[in-house]
């Protein structure tokens, strides 16, 4: 693939860019391995993996156009297009979808006028399905630039992307503060999250996903079934299964 005719970032951004990659840069034994924080970082700058951005990263990592775009096209996290700056993702995998996910997604397409991948007129909403988000325990999950709003209904989804649009705001679940999308590409980028308390802010996994510890620390006795129903007078012994029998 031919390099993309893109134009240059202006003198101070790309000089503002090239002191924060090489910082990135310095982190990793190969330059290349820093592809993938580079590619969030020129996101920052303008919401989306523009040309330029794309340009930024291979001279700055001594890659081609393709090698760039060939990463940046796989990975569903790094936009190719201009978007909202909150992007929604509905969670429709098997159990958000079972619990409620399909439902969400159907009633925020109507509500927001939009389709998959689309972004409201003023800005604000980008709306998407998403792949499981390992959050099974809160489901329905939905995310706003990958933060947590657990067991949502279609009426509470709603109401969250009307406080996004009002500048209302909205507190996840868990996890850190809310933040727009440039400032999560950033942090995704590899730079401190500056807001007061964002760092110390901490989600954990639910009740289900730490039934498995437990058991394996021995806090539960472990048990398959429901228990053995002692046999009543007349039944009979109970039946015998040699070892390795079903």
């Amino acid at each position: 693939m031919p390099s993309l005719p893109a134009p240059d970032y202006p003198a101070e951004v790309r000089e503002r860019l090239a002191a924060d990659a090489k910082e990135v840069i310095e982190r990793y034994p190969d330059s290349r391995s820093a592809l993938l924080p580079l590619l969030h970082l020129v996101q920052a700058e303008e919401g989306h993996v523009t040309r330029t951005g794309l340009r930024f990263c291979a001279e700055t990592l001594g890659l081609t156009t393709a090698e760039v775009t060939a990463v940046a096209t796989f990975y569903t996290m790094y936009r190719r297009e201009p978007g909202g700056e909150y992007q929604v993702g509905v969670c429709t995998n098997t159990l958000c979808a079972v619990m409620g996910g399909d439902a969400i997604f159907e009633g925020l397409r109507r509500h927001l006028g939009i389709g998959n991948g689309d972004t409201t007129p003023d800005g604000k909403i980008t709306l998407e399905h998403v792949e499981c988000n390992a959050a099974c325990d809160f489901a329905p999950v939905v995310m706003v630039n990958w933060e947590f709003f657990d067991n949502q209904t279609v009426e509470s989804a709603k109401a969250l992307v009307d406080d996004l649009r009002a500048g209302r705001g909205a507190d996840p679940t868990r996890g850190a503060p809310l933040c727009t999308f440039r400032e999560t590409s950033r942090i995704l980028a590899g730079f401190p999250d500056p807001r007061p308390g964002a760092v110390e802010a901490s989600g954990g996994a639910g009740p289900a996903s730490l039934a498995g510890l437990r058991l394996a620390k021995g806090e539960h006795p472990p048990r398959v079934g429901p228990p053995r129903r002692a046999p009543a007078q007349g039944d009979g012994p109970a039946p015998h299964h040699e070892e390795g029998e079903g």
